[in-house]
Order: C-alpha cells, then structure tokens, then sequence
C-alpha cells in the first residue's frame, strides 16, 4: 500500500526530529508506547475516534447519548495533548469510557487495540479518515463517519488523493455528513453515494454548563471587573491579538480578557502588551489572589473560556480574522452573547452563514468594526428570541445519529434473529417427548 510505503520513508527524517527537538519526541513516544491491557472488558466496545478538544466538545451529546441508551463500553481515542486533557476532565469517573491517545495510525498498535477488545462500531468524528485504522477496525466491526465535512481547502487536497482514497472510502459503511454541501463533496472524492446522508451538526447539540448569578459574580470579583463591562477573545490565532487591542483602544468603560488558543503563545502576547505599555495580568495570578486591578487578562489556563462567555458583554471568537476557519460560534450564543467574528469562516460556513441571516452577529474586517460592533451591542442588539429559535431548529443531531446506528446494529443482528425464531417455530412444531411442546432456542 503507497500510505504505508510512505509512512516507512518519512520514519528516518523523524526519527532524526525526535533527537533535535524532544518536545516532538516526548509527542510520539506518548502514542507510540502505550500500555493497552486496561482496555480488556467482557462488554464489546464502540470505538470512538477524535482529533482535538474541539472535536471532544461537539462529540459531548453524543457520547452521552451513546452511554444512556447502548450497553457497550466506550474507547475515546483523541491526536492532541489538549483534547485528552479535556476528555480526561469530561469522562475520568465514567467507569465506561476509556481513553487512549491516538497512536498516530501505526498498524502496529492499532492491532494490539483491537486484539485486547471487542469492536462492534468504530465512529470517525468529522473527517478523521486514517487508513491503517479504517481497514484494521473494518476486518472487526462497523465503521461510520459522524458529523462530516470537507471544507474548500481539504476537499482540493482530497481530490489529489481520489484514487487512493477511494478505497478507503469503501470501507466506511456509513457517511453522515453535516450539509447537502459536504455529501456532494464526500460522494465527488469517492464515497458511495448509497451510504451518504446529511444528519446536521452535532455542535447544535452543545450543552454547555450554566453558572449561577453567584458564580458569575465570584468570576468578575477574581478578575477585578469593578463594574466594568467585558471584552472576551476567545481562541485567538497569531495575528488577532494586535487587531483586538487595537479595537480595545477604542472601548470605554470595558476590560479585556484574551484568551488565546494555545497556551504556548502566552509569552508573546505579554511581550505584546508589555511593548504597548498596557497593564496586565494573568488569570493564574488572579486565582492565587495576587492580581491588581488591570486592563487586560491574559487567560493561562485551559477551559475556562465558555465561564468567561457565561460572564461577559461582548464577544469574540477568534481564528476568524486570520486564516485559520474558525472556532466555535455556538459557544457564545449558548450564553445568549452576540458574537463577532472575522471573514475567514471555511470551518464554521453554513453556521456563520445562518446567524448573519438573523442577524445574530457581527462579521468584520479591521479593529474599527471590532469597535463599531460592540457599540452596537452596547445599544441593545442582542437578538435573544432569535438566538433561542436558531438553536430550536437545529438540534437533535445526536438523536439522529443514535437512530442510524441503531439500524446498523440491527441490520447486522438481523440474519441472526431470524435463524433463532426459525428454531423457535420448529421445535414447537415437534412437540415430542424430548422437547415436552416446550421451545428451545439455539444460537448457532
């Protein structure tokens, strides 16, 4: 197979990484030796594939869904440190659940997974199509890919690869894509258009948690707001800091909370502000009761961004002004909170597309609009009633998905079912000494 020819050719070069730079070792290692033996259970299991903490996120609904109403175990296999830290938070106490770090599509390691469980289904969540994973799981269970979606620059790089990944496809029983759009461009790549559907978007089924008016109100004393409103910048990208305090700049009466995507970009954006000669402070130094009152809050810790939405007046989600596609636009709305966001949406399209039809955020280009936007919101657009019949009309994904694999269980089950009531109606009909008109049914 060319992928994995590939693979065995781009070993050296890393392996040559891995001794330069032992963050990237420590990576590897990581996936690459883990121990699989606490994965052994007399349930079979459903094998739940995610990339990163967004992917966990959305899968939220689902998963609950999958432990209210199957019986199976759940493995929860995630790429990023971030993402196993975050299903580590959301799932440690669930004696159901286990989670491992996904071993980077080593055919090795995928082996001994499913050596040590019994694999019923393998759920792919948006469009983790890994080779080595799909056909080892395919020759165990079933395979399905939920949430889908093939956004303009993946679907350019993945007609490059139609030929190859056209028999991966195939092996994918079903394809539950998120729009018409993405079923057109997962059917165009090389998905059998008999196994594609369109089920929606698993982030509308988001439950977030609600804070008390007391926890509120303990976050904003933590941060000294001292009756100012708050700016929140949620996941900003590289680029986005310089526009949003640029717009800040503008702002009365307001404080700022950054709150970048990833933590390791925390010390040049300090480097930033210090050169700006903005006052500061981490929200680290804010828990430990060491803060002064600032203009800016510098979030160092990870997931903590939906309570600062839960408390603030304005705002924005980043990897939109830069081009990244977008994080999560719901995540505000669900605290009722007007979002802004910038042009670059590939990720979040068909969403971004529905709230701008509501009128239910703002889409900008420069700091100005940031500034022009939140004065807007200041004056009282805040669309409530029309935030709450956009989450109305587009949930229950979950649901859906649990009915079609439901179906998939019970297609598979099917043959079987009947051999037993063939078994049932013959051993009545018998009615011998042996078997005293009573039925006996065999499994075979």
């Amino acid at each position: 197979m060319i992928y994995n020819f590939l693979r065995i050719l781009l070993w050296i070069p890393l392996k040559i990484v891995m001794i330069l730079r032992p963050k990237k070792r420590i990576f590897i290692e990581k996936r690459l030796n883990q121990n699989f033996d606490f994965l052994k259970s007399e349930k079979p299991y459903i094998w739940l594939h995610c990339s990163s903490v967004g992917e966990i996120n959305l899968s939220d609904a689902l998963i609950k869904k999958l432990l209210a109403e199957r019986e199976e175990d759940i493995l929860i296999s995630i790429f990023t440190d971030t993402g196993y830290e975050t299903a580590q938070n959301k799932y440690s106490k669930e004696e159901r659940i286990k989670l491992i770090y996904f071993p980077l599509d080593c055919k090795k390691e995928i082996r001994k997974i499913l050596k040590r469980i019994d694999l019923k289904l393998l759920i792919l969540i948006e469009t983790e199509i890994w080779p080595n994973l799909i056909s080892c799981a395919k020759k165990k269970g079933k395979i399905i890919l939920v949430n889908g979606r093939i956004s303009d620059k993946s679907f350019g790089r993945y007609m490059k690869l139609k030929r190859i990944l056209k028999n991966v496809l195939d092996k994918i029983d079903n394809f539950y894509m998120q729009t018409p759009l993405d079923k057109e461009r997962i059917e165009t790549i090389g998905a059998d258009s008999s196994k594609v559907f369109v089920t929606g978007n698993l982030k509308f089924d988001i439950e977030l948690q609600n804070y008390s008016e007391e926890e509120k109100n303990e976050l904003k004393e933590i941060i000294k707001a001292e009756g100012r409103k708050i700016f929140v910048a949620g996941s900003t990208r590289t680029g986005e800091d310089e526009v949003i305090l640029d717009a800040f700049g503008h702002l009365k009466d307001y404080m700022l909370v950054l709150v970048p995507r990833h933590l390791d970009r925390i010390e040049k954006i300090e480097d930033l502000l210090i050169k700006r000669k903005i006052k500061f402070s981490k929200y680290s130094s804010c828990l430990e009761g060491k803060l002064e009152k600032s203009e800016v809050i510098i979030v160092d810790k990870m997931g903590v961004l939906r309570k600062f939405y839960s408390v603030c007046d304005t705002a924005f989600v980043g990897g939109t002004l830069v081009n990244i596609g977008g994080h999560s636009l719901l995540e505000p709305l669900f605290y009722r909170k007007t979002p802004i966001f910038g042009k670059y949406l590939q990720n979040v399209k068909d969403i971004a597309d529905e709230i701008l039809k509501r009128g239910i955020g703002f889409k900008v280009d420069s700091s100005e609009d940031i500034a022009v936007s939140i004065g807007e919101i200041d004056n009282g657009h805040v669309k409530t009633e029309e935030i709450e019949k956009f989450f109305a009309a587009n949930q229950n994904t979950a649901q859906k998905i649990i009915n079609e694999i439901n179906k998939l269980v019970w297609k598979n089950l099917k043959p079987c079912i009947e051999k037993i009531f063939v078994i049932y109606a013959v051993s009545w009909t018998l009615k011998n000494d042996m078997f005293e008109g009573k039925a006996r049914v065999y499994y075979f």
